[in-house]
């Protein structure tokens, strides 16, 4: 056939006859008499019917780009002198499970998309490199009873060159086929970003300590050799590079290996496993980066590290070693990093919600306390506060355990309950060192906080934390810890309730128009929020209705929500968490009902009429602006 062309290719180059001898099968017959066509612009039909059929012509038969702009962007990445893909990537804005479908069809393979949570085969892939990887353009990512899992750019030309065969002869293989970029993260995941001091499993291979049948009870020293040093640093590097809040590291008993997961955005996920025969030198390691006991395995023990003596980056980790079943010890390090605080106009508090708390903290004096459970964000929430109340004509104290955040101006102390120094014995120092804030870093027991309601009610602005759900438990608790409901009634300023939820990836949600039955849905719990207060229900639902629309709805009064879909920047459809709030200002009713020893419905009934919204009224209003979704809402409204 290419020789047939090339044949009317050169006839069609040549003067055409004024009266041809009709339809031959030669292009002249096309041209008008006495006209030699342009042989210029008949050299892209001879290049195009060549050229073989581009594995990313899928998609052009479903709609994705014609076939136009494909050989546009095949021409550029040849200019540019990159791959098609980055070009559809960047310039016509192709998603990648939209490339890597193609791809799928293009080799009769599965198409395999990039995974955050993939554990990589350290067994597998002990004497894979990463440059064989890159160069060979495959990567073993699992192993099962069903086979082996290979990861390729170039299905067709890897089997038939044999390379997988060769390295795993026995081996049943199962291809998968990736895009570029994907495959590149894949490596960076398994083998870690280009130009980092090593990897784990190269970190694992130099440690020394015998082989796989050894004795799992390695000697000591074995902890303070160069290699394990790396591999603990490495595993903090990358959890910290990574955005996580926490490190669990849980192994197994006897030769099971140890699992190491990362809490990201409230969810753990799996980073790595590591291999039961460096279990005990992982953990002794770990024990004298803290200053614990290495030989006690029978008792919890809480710790702490002060990463900069032993690596490159400026954080402090709390630890804590749990003795569990299998003769075994769990580690848990909460990553403290050292930043500067956020404005409160970045903690993502709504417009109401924001004009309130800084009515209610710009106050002289009095108590205000942020409740929440463990990693709501409690700490962050009080520096933001801290600093916007931070100025040169203020005296503030703070008592912290630990201090996480530095913030220039304030006067930071650090508890420590082993010297004797806890949260009552600093602050009653700080009553006497003319102090106009002081914060406490928690109120757990009714000495402290009896401490600080009394220098509430001496001339001072008093801030807190405690551990409690909402807003109005948080005032029950505390008189029922002992507190004096007068003393109490008179000195609160407000309680900020919080919990984190996932925020939605800008870049990848999916928006739809919200349905008549998913509004009057989200229109009913909204309302639910206020069965115990006196308020007429359905006339406060179609006032809310009316200011929903005013505020979120478009020209017709249709409501745009989102939903979670999935990029290779974000983790399923999210990305970061934003806080959800639930402020209850110590208004004259409220602090009569304080005084009344009220049931926690009847504060909540007039703290609402005094314009509180519950935690789920505040995600309820943030699904309407788009930032979260209401499956996130839910999760963390429980009651």
């Amino acid at each position: 056939m290419l020789q047939d062309f090339s044949l009317r290719f050169k006839q069609a180059t040549t003067k055409v006859d004024p009266h041809p001898p009709g339809p031959s099968g030669n292009l002249a017959h096309e041209q008008e008499p006495g006209i030699e066509p342009d042989s210029s612009a008949l050299a892209p039909a001879l290049e195009a019917m060549v050229r073989p059929r581009s594995k990313y012509h899928f998609l052009t038969d479903d709609g994705m780009l014609s076939s136009a702009d494909l050989e546009i962007a095949r021409r550029r990445a040849e200019a540019a002198g990159s791959d098609i893909e980055q070009v559809l990537l960047s310039e016509f804005h192709i998603k990648l499970p939209l490339i890597g479908a193609a791809l799928g069809r293009f080799f009769g393979i599965p198409y395999e998309p990039f995974k955050s949570e993939r554990i990589k085969p350290i067994a597998l892939l002990k004497n894979v490199k990463r440059e064989f990887a890159e160069h060979n353009g495959w990567l073993l990512i699992d192993g099962s009873q069903e086979g082996l899992l290979i990861l390729a750019l170039d299905p067709d030309q890897l089997k038939n060159s044999r390379v997988v065969n060769n390295v795993f002869p026995k081996a049943k293989l199962l291809y998968r086929v990736t895009t570029n970029r994907e495959f590149k993260l894949t490596v960076d995941q398994f083998f870690g970003i280009a130009g980092d001091a090593g990897s784990v499993d190269d970190l694992l291979l130099n440690m020394k300590g015998g082989d796989e049948e050894a004795d799992l009870a390695i000697d000591v020293s074995a902890a303070v050799e160069n290699e394990l040093v790396k591999l603990v640093n490495k595993i903090i590097v990358d959890a910290h590079r990574q955005g996580a809040s926490d490190i669990h590291i849980e192994p197994g008993s006897g030769k099971e290996k140890t699992l190491i997961r990362f809490r990201k955005d409230g969810s753990l996920e799996p980073y790595i496993e590591i291999p039961g025969l460096y279990r005990n030198a992982l953990l002794v390691r770990i024990k004298i980066m803290c200053e614990l006991d290495i030989s006690e395995h029978r008792k919890p023990q809480d710790g702490k590290i002060k990463f900069r003596k032993y690596g490159p980056l400026d954080i402090e980790l709390r630890v804590v070693c749990i003795p569990s079943s299998g003769g075994v010890e769990d580690v848990v390090m909460r990553i403290l990093s050292s930043g500067e605080p956020m404005p409160l106009e970045q903690l993502g508090i709504l417009p109401h919600n924001l004009r309130r708390l800084k009515m209610v903290i710009d106050k002289p004096y009095g108590i205000f306390f942020v409740c929440g459970p463990t990693g709501s964000g409690k700490t962050t929430t009080l520096h933001s506060v801290l600093s916007h109340l931070n100025t040169f004509d203020r005296k503030i104290w703070t008592a912290e355990d630990p201090v996480e955040i530095m913030q220039k101006g304030l006067r930071q102390v650090q508890v420590n309950r082993k010297a004797g120094l806890d949260f009552a014995t600093v602050i009653r120092s700080f009553l006497r060192a003319d102090p106009d804030i002081i914060m406490v870093g928690e109120m757990r027991d009714k000495e402290t906080v009896a401490i600080g309601l009394e220098a509430s009610l001496t001339g001072h602005l008093v801030l807190s934390t405690l551990h409690t759900n909402s807003a109005p438990e948080s005032i029950v608790r505390l008189l029922d810890m002992g507190m004096d409901p007068f003393n109490f009634a008179d000195a609160l300023l407000g309680m900020l309730a919080q919990r984190l939820v996932k925020r939605l990836c800008l870049h990848c949600r999916k928006a739809h128009l919200a349905s008549a039955l998913e509004i009057e849905d989200m229109l009913s719990e909204y309302c639910q929020e206020m069965q115990q207060s006196d308020a007429d229900i359905g006339f406060v639902r179609e006032q809310v209705r009316q200011a929903w629309i005013a505020q979120y709805g478009d020209n017709s009064g249709a409501f745009t929500l989102y939903q979670a879909h999935g990029c290779e920047r974000c983790n399923q459809g999210y990305k970061g968490r934003v806080g959800l709030h639930e402020l209850m200002v110590g208004t004259d009713k409220v602090k009569q009902l304080i005084q009344e020893h009220a049931h926690m419905a009847q504060l909540q009934a007039a703290a609402i009429l005094d314009g509180m919204l519950t935690l789920k009224m505040d995600g309820i209003e943030k699904v309407l602006a788009g930032i979260v979704d209401m499956k996130q809402v839910r999760l963390a409204c429980i009651r």
